[in-house]
């Protein structure tokens, strides 16, 4: 685009993040027409130990090492750290992704976490009234004791926003670390029982309650 290659409508576009509609707008490169593709929707359970990114400068192993070659063009929709699982989805329908993401859209992830020790009912109700996290309050929508564990308990949360490590934070600020962290729903997309590493199509059913959560 910076080099003035891309036109649409006849007319050259170099700003990056222009937005056009398939529907109408006629897009071409050096010429050529372009046309956008289906959607796709794919959710994918991402293996702790991977990186949420396209490319590690340190060489470290990312989601796309994972993926087979005909999902690396699609885009992950928001991240999970580094050594947080479960379920991320990944997409080529950006405009729908970002109002997914957008903090007014209050679409629910669940987390099911293991945590040392615990956690009493005061400290479950910290994590629903709020607690003070270095970038501003922070609190779960509904917090639970799944069960037992030899080292702890095993926790659901469910949060509607995806701030950076915001689930670790909380369980850290009210006294009960995480030892690992699974999401095991991205509104009404559940991961279910696909196995670490292992994706799927969404169906159309899917993609369309994805577009109902924005207006639920």
């Amino acid at each position: 685009m910076r080099e003035g290659r891309v036109r649409v409508n006849g007319a050259v576009v170099t700003t990056l993040g222009a937005r056009v509609d398939p529907d109408r707008d006629v897009v071409d490169v050096d010429g050529q027409g372009v046309r956008a593709g289906p959607e796709r929707w794919v959710v994918f359970h991402k293996p702790a130990g991977t990186l949420t990114t396209r490319l590690d400068p340190h060489g470290g192993r990312t989601i796309y090492d994972l993926l087979p070659a005909e999902l690396r063009p699609l885009r992950y929709v928001g991240r999970l750290d580094r050594d947080t699982e479960g379920l991320l989805l990944l997409a080529n329908e950006g405009e729908l992704a970002h109002h997914l993401l957008h903090p007014s859209s209050g679409v629910e992830r669940e987390y099911h976490a293991g945590v040392a020790g615990s956690p009493s009912a005061d400290a479950l109700q910290r994590l629903t009234l709020g607690v003070e996290l270095e970038d501003g309050p922070a609190h779960a929508l509904r917090a639970r004791v799944l069960e037992g564990d030899p080292n702890g308990a095993v926790l659901a949360l469910v949060l509607a926003r995806g701030r950076k490590r915001e689930v670790r934070r909380l369980l850290r600020a009210v006294g009960h670390p995480v030892r690992w962290l699974r999401r095991v729903r991205f509104g009404p997309i559940r991961l279910g029982e696909l196995p670490r590493g292992g994706w799927r199509e969404l169906t159309t059913v899917e993609v369309e309650a994805l577009r109902a959560a924005l207006v639920g």
